[in-house]
Formats: C-alpha cells, structure tokens, sequence
C-alpha cells in the first residue's frame, strides 16, 4: 500500500476579481490563528518556542503575499482546516494547490 503525501495550496493574497487584499497582514494574522496546531510530540507548554505552524504559513510567493496550507492539518483538526479553507472562500481569494498541473 502506497502512503500519498498530504496535497499543499497557496491561498494567495489577490480575490478572483484581482484586486490585493486587505489589511497587508492578513497571511501572518490567519497563520498565527494556526499556531497551535503542530504535529504529534511538538513541543507544547511553557518551555514552546512562538512560531507558526508548519501546517499553515505565510510567504511571499513571486511577489505576492500567500499562506501554503498542508492538507495534513485536516487530520489533525477538520474544523481548523475548514476554517482556513472557508476563510479563503469568502473572501473569494485564489487557492491553488501546489504541484498541480495547469488547469486548460
């Protein structure tokens, strides 16, 4: 059985009609939301390091502000993911998976 790495998406800072969204630190405000969730045995506590969560970053990508979220976060907290993903949807931002072939 082959074991399928969990798929990855840019939700990117432009709406479907092209225009930037606002306020310029939406991608560090929805990745810090995220923090808390960490993979299995991450430090937790008062001994853990502030950072985002590697399931759900924020990044500049070819000049345009984006959050990468890895469909692994689904996993381990559906209502998180659906957060994200409904975050995106209302604000009718692009996402994009990663490593997809073009859309023709």
């Amino acid at each position: 059985m082959s074991l399928t790495p969990p798929r990855q998406y840019y939700i990117q800072g432009v709406t479907k009609q092209g225009r930037g969204f606002r306020p310029s630190d939406w991608a560090e405000r929805l990745a810090g939301a995220m923090s808390c969730f960490r993979p299995g045995g991450s430090a937790g506590g008062i001994g853990a390091f502030i950072g985002y969560s590697p399931y759900c970053v924020p990044r500049v990508v070819e000049g345009v502000k984006c959050v990468i979220v890895n469909e692994a976060l689904r996993d381990i907290e559906p209502m998180a993911w659906d957060f994200v993903m409904n975050f995106a949807r209302d604000n009718e931002l692009c996402v994009v998976e990663i490593g997809a072939p073009p859309a023709i």
